[in-house]
């Protein structure tokens, strides 16, 4: 596969890199270490830094030629509070926190071709290189959109890439439309009537309407969601009462659900709320109900997605480019970027080695191999985008 000769020199400094932010992982919005890193990283290599957006988020801005088009290419740099359980040398040295997701690989690799784009500068307009907090949960990219990333850096498109296992190396996966699910929670608090454990009949027992309310819950999905449509709906926690022999007052369910199209999500939504109220109350119990929409659906544009397509094909090769992988239920928000700006995320292979453990697993480590080939996955879709012969051929024209 044709790695750019010249990240492939500096292959070893970028495993140093990675090395060091895995070492060192943040949690979302805490990633100041990371965020000198990468500044400092980016200023090294001539890079003009803008930090501040979503507290930790870092910008680098390099321009070259007369070009007047901008693009973005986003690398997320945060953690997860997971307990590492890897033995090598760089493991993490923070008690609970992890890069189990790959953050540290997906950071290096955008600094990788960051370090060859400014050296080279074959491309004739304007990069946005997006360095973004708190993807895990806390919404860093809505934050950074809320708070005038493209006000401030107008980039047209804007590209993201993940790493997954079970990709092998070498290869990469992209579609157009949808790429990973929206990411909603709900809460459904059942107010039931405390009582003796060995007296049921004197109260209205929560425990049991709860469990009624997660069977029911699952209908939604099986009965009520087309087959040809995609929804999980998953209740993940139920938390009631407090000693062996009582019946408790209230029980607390909470879950996820995990939704392609709108009208699916907003049914579900709906559902959940109803079918848990009238299982409630047909026991004689009432319910309290919170539901919030984390992560909208991460969905592709048919432009940038052939454009991405494009540039991962001269790195890898056709045959090496999956054109119509399966998407994921997983969420991501970069989602809030492509709602902003059409673009693209892409996945590439971390590898598929017996043995090899998916992201969030404690045993989960990013594959060095693949770091100068994102990176030259990233360099070679600014060289095509933002061609110097394209931008000539525009001006003559």
């Amino acid at each position: 596969m044709p790695i750019l000769n010249r990240i492939a020199e500096f292959h070893k400094d970028m495993e140093a890199w990675r090395h060091d932010i895995h070492q060192h992982p943040e949690t979302a919005f805490e990633e100041h270490r990371t965020a000198d890193v990468v500044a400092k990283r980016l200023e090294s290599f001539g890079i003009e830094v803008h930090r501040g957006l979503a507290q930790t988020g870092v910008v680098g801005v390099l321009k070259a030629g007369n070009g007047r088009r901008a693009i973005g290419l986003r690398a997320d740099m945060d953690a997860l509070d997971v307990h590492e359980t890897n033995k090598f040398s760089h493991a993490s040295t923070i008690p609970g926190k992890m890069h189990a997701c790959g953050h540290d690989g997906h950071t290096t690799m955008l600094l990788g071709a960051a370090k060859y784009l400014a050296e080279t500068k074959n491309f004739d307009g304007t990069v946005y290189f997006i360095f973004q907090p708190a993807e895990e949960n806390e919404g860093g990219g809505r934050v950074m959109v809320e708070e005038g990333l493209f006000d401030k850096f107008p980039a047209e498109q804007v590209y993201g890439m993940h790493n997954i296992p079970g990709i092998p190396v070498g290869h990469f996966a992209v579609r157009p439309g949808p790429m990973m699910a929206a990411y909603d929670i709900f809460e459904v608090t059942v107010n039931g009537v405390g009582a003796h454990g060995a007296m049921p009949h004197q109260g209205v027992d929560p425990v049991m309407i709860g469990s009624q309310i997660v069977v029911a819950l699952q209908a939604i999905v099986s009965r009520y969601t087309d087959p040809m449509d995609t929804a999980v709906v998953s209740t993940t926690q139920f938390h009631s009462g407090d000693a062996w022999n009582v019946i408790p007052q209230t029980a607390v369910l909470r879950g996820t659900v995990r939704t392609f199209k709108k009208e699916v999500q907003d049914r579900v939504e709906r559902q959940i709320e109803e079918i848990s109220r009238a299982v409630a109350q047909g026991f004689g119990a009432t319910i309290g109900w919170r539901y919030e929409r984390r992560y909208p659906a991460t969905v592709n544009s048919e432009q940038e997605t052939e454009i991405a397509a494009r540039a991962a094909s001269t790195v890898a090769g056709l045959a090496k480019v999956n054109r119509n992988p399966t998407p994921a239920m997983g969420s991501e928000d970069f989602a809030f970027m492509l709602q902003a700006r059409p673009g693209c995320y892409i996945w590439i292979g971390n590898g598929d080695r017996p043995g090899s453990c998916m992201i969030h697993n404690p045993g989960y480590d990013f594959n060095d191999e693949i770091l100068p080939l994102g990176a030259s996955y990233w360099a070679t879709l600014v060289e095509q985008e933002l061609s110097k012969d394209v931008q000539r051929k525009q001006a003559a024209e």
